[in-house]
């Protein structure tokens, strides 16, 4: 098997990945997430690769080097021999494509022989940067060998605000404002997303024939301008926002994700979905804020309900804290009624 081979089985194909910006629309965010946004338009994030200095000595994180410690902690001996393999045969095709430098991988000397992507080339990686914004940046590591780079630089955390995947950015404690699209549509995959969405839009229509108030409190919980459903929108508009959004036609651009939210938010009964809008909306009228401690609080009591909205939904789920609960729903509550 040809080094270029192996290559093109490490390197996803072209076209099929970008970074983009990542935004909770159930955090707050200076009211950009209502429109889909981590920046406001036309401000742009421009960092450099994240470098470590440790007694004078660089060390960039790059993905690209295996005396990473990283590399040196993969405890199963396969698994870490695999992962140097890899990082080889991309270092190794990046000298070919830069500076005309063929080195085979399995060569003794292989650290030696590498002219430009060495790990303490420091000519080479302080120019690595990256400039992204509202619109997707599109990556293509097959055409541009430095887009190349930076795909194994995000991914192994060279570049703190950008996440490797919408999954990561996600589940961080403090949310990062764009992330690492790798999504690659095969046959199959593209089925699953049509079942997927399906399903979803079977759920729609079940909750539209004989569930029409829990659609009122799915559609605040999924949607980031949940404060313009009333008690009295006609249920129309409600089914015609949700088929929308499980499309991908809303703020969650992404069908699957969108179709998986829905589904998960349908499964959760009607006390939390109730009090899961009550807090959404509770923030948006500034009944409860997050202080500068970090603690969202209730406003008129000075009651801390928690860091986040989960610990809020507990707070209100607790009997001692009914007369929050009370305060909350009386006010909220008259703005569903008009």
């Amino acid at each position: 098997m040809s080094e270029l081979t192996i290559v093109e089985s490490v390197v996803p194909k072209s076209g099929t990945i970008s970074i983009k910006p990542y935004f909770d629309p159930e955090k707050s965010n200076m009211g950009l997430e209502k429109y889909g946004m981590s920046l406001y338009e036309g401000v742009f994030h421009e960092e450099d690769l994240a470098c470590i200095e440790n007694n004078g000595i660089k060390r960039y994180i790059t993905g690209l080097n295996e005396f990473a410690p990283d590399v040196k902690m993969i405890k199963d001996e396969d698994t870490r021999n695999a992962k140097i393999k890899e990082i080889r045969t991309v270092v190794a095709q990046l000298e070919k494509d830069l500076v005309a430098n063929v080195i085979k991988t399995d060569d003794p000397e292989f650290w030696n022989k590498v002219k430009l992507c060495r790990p303490d080339n420091d000519e080479l990686w302080k120019k690595i940067k990256l400039r992204v914004g509202n619109s997707p940046v599109f990556l293509d590591p097959v055409a541009d060998p430095y887009d190349l780079i930076k795909i194994y630089a995000i991914e192994a955390g060279g570049f703190p605000m950008i996440a490797k995947s919408w999954e990561d950015a996600k589940n961080r404690a403090i949310p990062l404002k764009f992330y690492l699209d790798k999504y690659v549509e095969t046959v199959s995959t593209k089925n699953e997303i049509k079942k997927l969405k399906n399903k979803a839009l079977s759920e729609l229509q079940n909750l539209y024939e004989k569930n029409t108030n829990k659609l009122l409190y799915v559609a605040k919980v999924v949607d980031a301008n949940s404060t313009q459903y009333k008690k009295n929108t006609p249920i129309d508009i409600l089914y015609s926002n949700m088929d929308s959004y499980i499309t991908g036609e809303g703020i969650e651009r992404s069908a699957v994700r969108a179709a998986t939210d829905f589904l998960e938010k349908c499964k959760l009964d009607m006390e939390t979905l109730k009090l899961r809008a009550l807090i959404k909306d509770s923030t948006f009228y500034k009944f409860i804020a997050t202080k500068a401690d970090g603690f969202i609080y209730h406003l008129d009591s000075s009651n801390m309900m928690g860091r986040t909205p989960a610990d809020c939904l507990e707070f209100l789920k607790n009997p001692l804290n009914d007369q929050v609960l009370v305060d909350l729903t009386k006010k909220v509550e008259k703005y569903w009624n008009q």
